[in-house]
């Protein structure tokens, strides 16, 4: 009798239970896996998001480019020159000693970013130092939006950066010393003397100069964003020139209307449809200078919160005023006698067309500037009878920057616009040229006076 061995087979329950087990050490698997991959590409994203915020840190301009331009050339003052720019490079101890160790009683204006002091560097040269205050909102982004701004644009009515220091921790810009202070300093709030309406006009239509530039000065323009009476400083002559761009803005692209940005600005200077809608034009600065030519004309500060409510806000006051007719009455008393009705409702008229509530209704710095320039044709005319008789005559009289703008145009059809521009002044009404645009002749102008 044989004996068969027979293997006895795996029962039912054990091969689910086998199954049951890749399954899970499959689940286990993937999940690790998956685990993995998510662990490698959130690591990812934090070292992309940190190259990313890297990237936009301020690098100090002296650390920048070649060593030739790292290293600089040392001067006697202990600046430093820096090849392919003309700013200076200052450590804090000159500055230091410049200032008298930052002495309160040499501190000449005080600012959203800081302090500014008086200096006089070790050559005798007499120089404004503004130094941030670290517990100012405004830092390192207006520091560099200065320097960077100014070491591209320079202009005979925009105020020249020296210099700057990054030492120990501090941010320290060095402009042109601007004898005569702020403009807003002549009109009120100190013991200057009282500007007539002359060299009124004359320091509008420099600061329109100054601006006009910056609209019109490089391929994208550059909006201030805070056009006020303190920013425009003027200097031993009273010349105007535009300051502070430390919240300047580069304006739309060809193909767009306007930037979208966070509103920033000098409230009672701020543009309400920019304050509305967070959309930023040039019109935005022009807005600004409507307000600062009120104040040029009344003196007065523009938010006044101890007058009767109706007066508060200049702006909104003097263009009631304005569009009733009634200017000649609010006006500063110290300009009694010193200004030709027609030259002072043509200022009035221009400043009301900067102050429209819609941008696109406003007239660009190029026009503005021509108007001003107008006003002040209006007022130097020797025997005024009719002004209208007189409006055409006075364009022949302008300035002669206006005048000899086109005598390096040889072409014919510059001659062929210019005879057609005539054409058009004269069959335009005559008492109001605004509708003429000199955007094109003022900013061949005014690029040809940037230095």
């Amino acid at each position: 009798m044989k004996l068969v061995s027979v293997t006895p087979s795996s029962s039912p329950s054990q091969s689910r239970s086998k199954s049951r087990i890749g399954v899970i050490v499959g689940v286990v698997i993937g999940a690790f896996v998956l685990l993995v991959a998510a662990l490698l590409f959130f690591i990812c994203r934090k070292q992309k998001r940190a190259q990313k915020s890297h990237s936009k840190t301020w690098i100090p301009l002296h650390m920048k480019g070649d060593k030739t331009q790292s290293t600089g050339k040392q001067f006697s003052n202990g600046t430093t020159s820096h090849a392919g720019s003309s700013e200076y490079y200052f450590p804090f101890g000159v500055l230091q000693k410049a200032t008298n160790n930052f002495d309160e009683s040499w501190v000449i204006g005080i600012g959203g970013f800081g302090k500014v002091y008086k200096g006089v560097l070790e050559d005798g040269t007499t120089v404004a130092v503004k130094r941030g205050n670290p517990q100012s909102h405004q830092g390192l982004a207006e520091f560099q939006t200065e320097i960077e701004l100014l070491s591209h644009f320079r202009h005979r009515h925009l105020v020249s950066l020296i210099g700057f220091c990054e030492d120990r921790n501090e941010m320290i810009l060095v402009y042109e010393y601007m004898e005569n202070g702020t403009l807003k300093s002549h009109l009120y709030g100190s013991d200057f003397p009282s500007l007539s309406w002359k060299q009124r006009l004359e320091i509008c239509i420099g600061a329109a100069r100054g601006l006009h530039y910056l609209h019109t000065g490089s391929a994208k323009a550059i909006i201030h964003r805070d056009v006020k009476s303190a920013n425009i400083l003027l200097d031993e002559n009273l010349m105007a020139k535009v300051a502070d761009f430390g919240l300047s803005k580069a304006g739309p692209d060809l193909d767009q209307t306007h930037v979208s940005t966070a509103v920033k600005g000098s409230f009672g200077y701020l543009d309400p449809e920019y304050f509305r809608r967070q959309q930023l034009t040039e019109k935005s600065d022009v807005y600004s200078f409507g307000v600062v030519l009120f104040e040029v004309l009344c003196a007065r500060a523009v938010i006044d919160p101890s007058l009767p409510r109706e007066m508060v806000n200049l702006a909104e006051w003097v263009l009631k005023r304005q569009k009733s007719g009634q200017l000649e009455q609010i006006i500063d008393s110290r300009l009694a006698g010193q200004y030709r009705p027609e030259s002072l409702r043509k200022f009035g008229e221009t400043a009301e067309k900067c102050l429209a509530d819609c941008g696109v209704d406003r007239p660009s710095m190029g026009d503005v500037l021509w108007n001003l320039e107008y006003v002040l044709q209006l007022q130097e005319v020797q025997h005024p009878t009719d002004s209208n008789e007189n409006s055409v005559n006075l364009i022949h009289d302008l300035s002669p920057e206006v005048n000899n703008i086109n005598n390096g145009e040889n072409s014919n059809n510059n001659k062929t616009e210019a005879a057609v521009t005539a054409s058009n002044m004269e069959m335009s009404s005559l008492d109001d040229l605004s509708g003429v645009s000199m955007s094109r002749v003022f900013s061949q102008l005014l690029k040809s006076e940037g230095r």
